[in-house]
Formats: structure tokens, sequence, C-alpha cells
């Protein structure tokens, strides 16, 4: 096994309050791009297996205590094992703003403006407008083909046709999707039973039916049971969800204009409201939030299904059941469940590094890749094939019925939508900001989410 140095120390648990300006040097740009035969066949020829290549590979999730270092850790240690020839370091994100996602991108930025960008890079999908028309990575079907591509999403254990476009851009595949999440109610089962509700039987399907078991659990338990991490600074991605669920949206289809303050997303808003004002959902930060379920103090929480494996620990150890359920929607509307996560994308200038790069992409996006991240972390397979009978993780996945709401959701999926410009990160805080003082400290919600939307529309082209 080979010897890598690893940094360490970021948590991708919150959002930077900093907005990122300025261009990028560009590792390759859509007008770059060649055409015609060249795009069917790539420009990048195969590694030959004695040519010796060392790669970095930036993720947030290095430096991710438990799971999720470990998880990464053992793949890039078995791909090291297939490729003797290539050897791969992992390192966190070098740019440590406020945290989040904003500092996987700047990080890249700025070693993109040092000469010196990882050769492959995992950044978020709501940084999808910047990464692609400021940091300007090559599209992978420019690099290695179109056919190549293909071959790589199909196969035995093809991706989920929602997965597959979600880092395109234009027409043209710059990211392989790489882990993501859909939003899950979770829900401590031997507290329903306590409180005599059946956890057989429970209808959790709408906002309404929340609040009717909610104000239950509240009288039965003395305090607001429902936490909900969509409203708080990391839950952009599942937000847009519970928006686009009431009919609404943040951003119009055609990425001009915002929408947040629109009767949709307004409404979606109120609804929170009125759960906190019934005494059903409580203020917590996200840290809060999931420490407290994982303790088995607040009782329902929509929250990440990559948390699986932490809460379902959490309830072995306390002595409780868990559930999940789907995200909920509203009365005589379909529920539109939003991803997290992030996509894969190569950004080293040099042919030899950049196959050596797809090779390491195709690893980890692979099958096996999926059945130890999806039975180790929680995110959902992209290629849920594995999950199927006669796939690598059916056990498992018969054994765990916590899985079957995330994979039911996947087929419904509506991508995490980026804002255009410079000034995503803040837009995102003017939303968050408007959402935090609507629901929970008395502000009108129209008012609030009218003004935030106004002042984000200035931003939308800086």
């Amino acid at each position: 096994m080979k010897i890598r140095a690893r940094a360490t120390g970021f948590a991708l648990l919150t959002i930077a309050a900093v907005a990122l300006a300025g261009c990028a040097t560009s590792a390759g740009s859509p007008a770059d791009a060649p055409a015609g035969d060249d795009v069917a066949a790539g420009t990048v020829p195969a590694l030959s297996p004695d040519t010796e290549v060392e790669i970095v590979f930036e993720s947030y999730n290095i430096g991710q205590a438990g799971v999720w270092e470990e998880t990464i850790n053992t793949l890039v240690d078995e791909f090291e094992q297939e490729h003797p020839n290539i050897t791969v370091t992992p390192q966190a994100p070098s740019v440590a703003l406020s945290g989040g996602n904003a500092s996987t991108v700047a990080s890249v930025q700025q070693q993109l403006l040092a000469g010196n960008p990882p050769d492959v890079a995992q950044l978020t999908f709501d940084t999808l407008d910047f990464t692609i028309n400021q940091l300007k990575p090559p599209a992978v079907e420019d690099l290695f083909g179109t056919a190549a591509v293909e071959e790589h999403f199909g196969g035995e254990y093809p991706f989920h046709e929602r997965a597959k476009p979600l880092a395109d851009w234009d027409g043209k595949t710059y990211g392989v999707p790489y882990v993501f999440s859909t939003p899950l109610l979770w829900v401590n089962a031997t507290a329903l039973e306590k409180a005599g509700i059946d956890p057989a039987t429970v209808d959790l399907s709408t906002w309404g039916d929340v609040a009717e078991v909610g104000a239950q659990l509240a009288e039965a338990n003395g305090k607001p049971p429902l936490t909900v991490a969509c409203a708080t600074n990391v839950g952009n991605w599942c937000m847009q969800g519970i928006i686009r669920s009431n009919g609404g949206r943040v951003i119009s289809e055609d990425r001009s204009t915002i929408e947040f303050g629109e009767e949709g997303a307004v409404g979606a808003v109120q609804m929170l409201r009125d759960l906190y004002d019934a005494g059903v959902l409580e203020n917590a930060d996200a840290t809060a939030q999931y420490e407290g379920f994982a303790r088995g103090e607040s009782l329902m929480q929509v929250q990440t299904s990559v948390m699986q494996s932490t809460f379902q620990a959490a309830a072995d150890a306390g002595g409780w059941e868990l559930m999940a359920f789907p995200l909920p929607g509203f009365e005589g509307k379909a529920t539109v469940p939003t991803n997290s996560g992030s996509a894969l994308y190569i950004f080293s200038q040099d042919p030899a590094k950049q196959a050596a790069a797809w090779e390491f992409i195709t690893h980890m996006t692979s099958p096996r890749a999926y059945e130890l991240i999806t039975a180790g972390i929680g995110y959902v397979p992209l290629r849920p094939g594995i999950t199927e009978p006669g796939g690598p993780l059916a056990a498992w996945a018969a054994e765990t019925p916590t899985l079957e709401p995330n994979l039911e959701q996947l087929d419904r999926l509506e991508g995490w939508q980026s804002y255009p410009g410079n000034s995503y990160v803040q837009i995102d805080d003017l939303l968050w900001s408007a959402i935090e003082q609507s629901v929970f400290f008395g502000a009108d919600v129209e008012r609030s989410l009218t003004e935030a939307a106004e002042r984000a529309q200035g931003l939308v082209a800086n």
C-alpha cells in the first residue's frame, strides 16, 4: 500500500457567507472544445500501463472523520492496487472560509490562479454555474469522447437517468455526478408508539399529516418534536425541494429571474412558520438538529439521507427504532425532491494526468464505489441496480428499509439549482436569512421573501 499525505480539518457543515469574485485561469473552456469526429473520439490518448503518473484528488470528504473519510480512502487504496502506475494524493480543500460549499470552489480557484490546480476536484452542484463559467473545466466528452462517457454511464448497473445530467451544461458533460443524497423525514418510531401512534400505519405523506402527528408528539413530550434541516443555512438544497413541491422555484427555468419571492415559495415558507407557531417545529441550528435526533430528543427530522449510518448507529445504541419516509408534500401536489451533493471535475492540463484522472473518476463512480458509498455512508446509489436482486447490495438493501424512500425519490428527482454570476453565495444567504426571520422570528413571510428576491435579482448578473 502506498503512503500518501492527507490534508485534514475541513468539514462540510456550513455555507460560507463570502462571495467569490473574478475569473480563474482556464483549464479548458466550452469555446476551446473540439468539433465533429474529434468529439466522438476524444483528444486524450489512453494511458500506457508503464507510464507512472501522480494525481491530486481534492475532496471535502477528506477531513470528515469517520465513515466519510474512511470510505473514500478505501476506494483510493483499491484504485492504486488496480493501477500500480498511478499514485493518488487525496487532499481537503485548502481554503478555510467559514466552511461549506463556497470553500471548495474558492480552494480550486486559488490553485488555478497559482497554476497548480488539483487534477480531480469534488464540487457541489450549487456551484455548477460558477464552476463551468469561471473555473472552466474541460468537458469530459471532449477529452475522452462521447462513446467513452456513455460507456461509463452504462454497463451492467447503469447510472440513473435523473443522475446522469446533473453536471451537464449546454448539452455537454463537464463533471461526472459522484455522491448525493435526497431529503428524508427521519422518525423515531419508538416515540410514536409511546404517544399512541402506530408506526406501521402512520401517514406522513403531507405537511398536514406531519402537523397532526407532530401535535400529538408535542402533547405527549411537552416540547416541539420536529426539526427541519432545510430551514437552516446548510439546507438550501432541500429547501429548494420544499419550494418546488409547492409549485414554486428559486430561479426561473431560463435562469434569468429570482423567483423565491413568488407564491409557491411564500406558501412553502409560510407552512414552516405555521408549524413553528403551532409548537410543532423547533428552532435549532443544523448541528443541534442532527445531534438532538441522534440522542432521541428530536423525534422527527427532515434531513439528508447521508445521515443513515449515523442515525442507525444512534438508534441501535439508544434502544429506539429508526424509520424513514419520503419528503412530505403539499395536499394535492406532487412532491419534488431535490438532491444535495457533488460531481467530479478534471482540472489538469497535462494529457497523462488527464488520462489518469479519468481512470480515477470512473473508479470512484463505479458499481464497486457505490457499493461502499451507499452502505458505508448513506448516499443514494447513483447506479440503483446494485440494490436489486442479484446486485452486490441486494442483501444489504433487503435488510435496510430506510433505503427504500431514498431510492424512490431518485425517480422523481430534480436537480439542485445554482445561481448565475459571482454572487451565488450571497443570493443563498439572502434566501436563508429571509426564511429564518420569517419562520422563527416573526417577520412577515411574503414581505421578507419579496424583499430578499428583489435584492437577489440585483446580484444575478454580478
